[in-house]
């Protein structure tokens, strides 16, 4: 028994908690601008207002997405998926060239996780001073520490899960609505859950959501090749590993430009060492060449030991940029931008759907004449308003009713209209007709929008 329990333990092991130390140069200089940049489109982009209403507002209730001057209705929900397309091939693209940089500069997970990382090191100190913290027994001081931590990252994670709320509910509402405690519940309950998420996934939870969570850690490899640029170690140039004297020239004593002094390694924010190889836990945020190369300055030895490059260079083999997956991906994400912007610009600004009255087949009027009913259904997509009748197509000499003849669409709304088509019943089709609704300029110079339907006459 005492076996198999030893067994258990050195399998699943305590998970050490990573500290990454603070490194300074051009990538970690690039991590913080990405973090600041994206943060700050998160953060203010809410409160950008846009011809009277908030700039970016995914209305739910109202059933349409406004984004600047562009309003998504449900019927296009085709762009939406179309969108998420091109990222997805955005996101080949760019792991084919240079492996996981999304992961390292623009993923939520390292984004947030790197704000919450800022707000420990300002309450709880530096990479050393925060692990003497933890090994520390627990004290006032420590307590106190620990407390403005997480008080700071409950407020981050607050007004987090405040500003995602606030693009479903128009945020300066929302706002008042907090001052005064008059929030409702839906919107209490999802400013709650996104910001424990937020403070568990970046404040708690950490590398392992990347480790363990993250289902790209897992796929990546299949967008991998030998000429992917990842972050790398030169095993040529770097072994043997070993100590020296600060000014030894390299290659004395045969070793190597390592010095094995494991900065790299206590940089990674996932925890793993470089020298070992690619790894699925490496997210390529290149803190650990930032590291190594401030090594490297202080010894006198060439920077690059680690560095972003390809497995064919750091063999001495020839590299290819452009190859059939790059062309392929770049190829397909190029016309389907091309294709998503132009049928944005050609998108049609009125919808027309039309239902028939099916309680009755047709009607007859008192003065002889045979009615249909049809139920209009008229979408203006913009913020133009526009003066329009409805005209119809197919059926000779007859007679459109709507209440007014003359419709008024306002900006980015729905409209109901009850339209009544009547013909002569000597001039009535036998049975079913097609006829083609039109809704036009109420000028009749510009046809926004028109629709196939039945008329239906009598067949005696």
């Amino acid at each position: 028994m005492n076996d198999i329990e030893s067994k258990t333990e050195a399998l699943y092991a305590k998970r050490a908690k990573i500290h990454a130390r603070e490194v300074e140069g051009l990538f970690e200089n690039l991590r913080n601008a990405a973090v600041i940049g994206l943060l700050g489109i998160y953060y203010l982009l809410a409160w950008v207002p846009w011809e009277g209403r908030q700039a970016v507002l995914f209305d739910l209730p109202g059933r349409k997405f406004f984004i600047f001057g562009l309003t998504l209705w449900p019927q296009d929900f085709v762009f939406l998926a179309w969108l998420l397309i091109m990222a997805a091939l955005l996101l080949f693209f760019a792991t084919a060239i240079a492996g996981r940089v999304w992961c390292g500069y623009a993923c939520p997970q390292t984004v947030w996780t790197q704000a919450f990382v800022w707000l420990e090191r300002l309450t709880e100190g530096n990479f050393s001073q925060r692990i003497k913290l933890d090994k520390a027994p627990w004290s006032a001081a420590k307590l106190l520490r620990r407390g403005s931590k997480h008080l700071l990252w409950i407020l981050f994670a607050g007004w987090t899960g405040f500003t995602f709320v606030g693009y479903f509910t128009p945020i300066r509402e929302l706002g008042s609505a907090l001052l005064t405690f008059n929030l409702g519940g839906w919107e209490t309950f999802w400013i709650g859950f996104y910001g424990f998420a937020t403070w568990g996934n970046a404040g708690i939870l950490r590398e392992q959501v990347c480790i363990y969570m993250c289902p790209y850690a897992r796929f990546q490899g299949v967008m991998f090749d030998r000429d992917t640029l990842i972050v790398s170690y030169d095993p040529a140039r770097g072994e043997p590993r070993g100590g020296r004297a600060r000014g030894t020239p390299a290659g004395q004593h045969g070793l190597g430009d390592c010095i094995d002094c494991r900065l790299c390694v206590q940089a990674c924010p996932t925890g793993i060492d470089i020298r070992k190889g690619l790894q699925y836990e490496c997210i390529t945020c290149a803190a650990c060449i930032d590291a190594c190369d401030s090594v490297m300055d202080r010894v006198g030895y060439p920077r690059g030991l680690i560095r972003y490059t390809t497995q064919n260079a750091v063999q001495g083999k020839a590299q290819h940029l452009v190859r059939p997956r790059v062309v392929v991906y770049g190829t397909l994400l190029v016309v389907l931008a091309g294709t998503f912007l132009a049928s944005l610009a050609w998108r049609a600004p009125v919808r027309l759907d039309v239902l028939r009255d099916r309680n009755a087949l047709y009607r007859e009027l008192a003065d002889g004449r045979v009615e249909n009913v049809y139920q209009l259904k008229i979408l203006n997509k913009d913020g133009e308003r526009r003066a329009v009748q409805i005209t119809v197509e197919g059926l000779p000499g007859a007679r459109v009713r709507t209440a007014p003849a003359t419709i008024e669409l306002a900006p980015n709304s729905l409209l109901d209209v009850v339209t009544r088509i009547s013909v002569e019943r000597t001039a009535a089709p036998r049975g079913r007709s097609d006829v083609i609704f039109r809704v036009a300029s109420a000028t009749g110079n510009t046809v926004y929008a028109e629709h196939e339907a039945r008329f239906m006459g009598p067949v005696d």
